[in-house]
Parts: structure tokens; sequence; C-alpha cells
């Protein structure tokens, strides 16, 4: 019964910004590492961040010092702050989470779409 819906994307300009959101509701006893993926069309779903429960933090190349991901424990939900947008950020995002360090769920993706 534990849902993840994102919510903030949308279509930004170049050089914009977003900030996307996942919260995680239903029966929960813990969550462990929380995470931002991406699936542009006709490429893999690729990590673009990573969350521990510690606050720990991981990020792909390609957006290190643009995009900052975050989560706050008492709401259950997790961030990510994308700043200086290109067009080849543009794809659908996921929200993944593990809970109680055994089961993998997924949001059902908000898609980004950014202009050049």
């Amino acid at each position: 019964q534990v849902q993840l819906v994102e919510s903030g994307g949308g279509l930004v300009q170049a050089g914009g910004s977003l900030r996307l959101s996942c919260a995680v509701s239903g029966s929960i006893f813990s969550i462990n590492t929380m995470g931002w993926y991406r699936q542009a069309p006709g490429k893999q779903r690729e990590l673009v961040a990573a969350i521990t429960s510690g606050g720990s933090t991981n990020y792909a190349g390609s957006v290190k010092g643009r995009f900052t991901i975050s989560r706050d424990n008492t709401k259950n939900t997790v961030y990510l702050q994308m700043n200086s947008l290109k067009p080849e950020d543009t794809a659908v995002y996921y929200c993944k989470a593990v809970l109680q360090g055994l089961l993998v769920r997924w949001g059902q993706g908000t898609q980004v779409t950014v202009s050049s």
C-alpha cells in the first residue's frame, strides 16, 4: 500500500530551475535510500541522484553542481532541486525508495522538458 507520488515537473527554458518532490505514503517502517532516476526517449533509465537515510548523497557526473537532492524524514519526502537546466536534462524523472532495506517502490514519473 506504499505509494510514491512525484510532483514539480514541467516545461522550462534552458538555464531555468525546477524543484521535484516525491512523497512516500502508506504504512512505512523505514526508508533507506531514496533516489531520482531519469529516462529520456531511446535511452536507458539512469541514476541522477541518491540520498541515504543518514543524508549521504551521490550524483551523476552530468548533474553535479547543478542538482541537489535532499530529504525530509519527518515528511517522508525527497526533493530534487534542479538549477541551470539544459536541454539534455529532458526526461521522465522517477522517484525510487528502498523500504525497510528490502522492498523497492517507484513513483509514476514526472516529465521534465527543457527547451533550448
